[in-house]
């Protein structure tokens, strides 16, 4: 089994948010899992002074991370605004450009689904300031939580005439599948389903997110799945967020250790594309 690593980018600043209610939520979120004693109090305090930093994104911190321990990953990057994502295209071209520069591979962070005009406009927005075309998608705000997005068979469909390479948008421990000539990549962990089980705040401590990430990797190896997909925020990546970082590198070192290695979404949908063909030329 193979694993895939993959950070969707959600903010930049917290200033970019001044015109929603994402700050007052984030103080009163902060607020309840120090009362419930899930964060410390010098956490919390640099959660709070995180806005006044106004810096909510650790993209270079988390590259640095990656590349010294061999982590090809992906960073999914906004060029449109939706729901509690307000970053400038500016922004978004600056840090598309720094990953691809770093070696990573990067995906557009999608608003649109449910419409191809919207999709296609979308789409050659991130192709001009990527210049690549090998990329997928990932619509903002996935889940399968209340006031989630879930993508219907219309949408996939949709994503699939656009021209994207592959997609990230289903929950699920099952193998990679193709839908015409997209492939979908199910997403077998994110962090804030493993830190947030049961409500819109932190209830699991570090160690019981660690025997719930081997329970489900121990599972996927027992279904033999080939790839194992993991969705971790880059502004998580933090000590203001010190048990989200922790569990995160402890993940990477448990994957080396097992003897899993990585590979990014390109890189296995040429393996896929591969073994389709061979497959292909030993039935005919």
């Amino acid at each position: 089994m193979k694993v895939i690593i993959s950070h969707d980018v959600d903010h930049i600043t917290a200033w970019e948010h001044r015109k929603d209610l994402i700050v007052p939520k984030f103080v009163a979120r902060n607020l309840i899992e120090a009362g419930l004693g899930y964060v410390s109090f010098p956490e919390f305090m640099s959660r709070l002074l995180s806005i006044a930093r106004n810096k909510w994104q650790n993209i270079e911190e988390l590259m640095e991370f990656d590349r010294e321990n061999g982590v090809p990953s992906t960073f999914f990057i906004a060029v449109s605004n939706g729901r509690s994502l307000n970053y400038s295209a500016g922004d978004a071209g600056y840090w598309i450009q720094a990953a691809l520069e770093r070696g990573f591979g990067v995906g557009l962070h999608g608003i649109a689904f449910n419409n191809y005009a919207d999709i296609r406009e979308e789409k050659a927005s991130f192709e001009r300031l990527s210049k690549r075309d090998d990329f997928g998608v990932r619509i903002h705000n996935i889940g399968h939580k209340p006031h989630s997005v879930s993508l219907s068979a219309l949408d996939t469909h949709l994503l699939n005439k656009a021209g994207y390479v592959f997609s990230s948008n289903v929950f699920g421990i099952e193998d990679p599948y193709k839908t015409g000539g997209l492939w979908e990549f199910p997403i077998h962990i994110m962090d804030g389903y493993l830190f947030q089980r049961e409500t819109p705040w932190q209830d699991q401590t570090v160690e019981q997110v660690k025997q719930l990430t081997q329970r489900m990797v121990d599972e996927a190896l027992s279904r033999e799945i080939r790839y194992f997909n993991v969705l971790f925020h880059d502004v998580y990546f933090s000590r203001c967020f010190k048990g989200w970082r922790d569990w995160y590198c402890w993940f990477i070192d448990y994957c080396r250790r097992g003897g899993l290695p990585f590979v990014d979404y390109v890189g296995a949908v040429r393996e896929l594309e591969l073994q389709r063909q061979t497959a292909g030329t030993r039935a005919g």
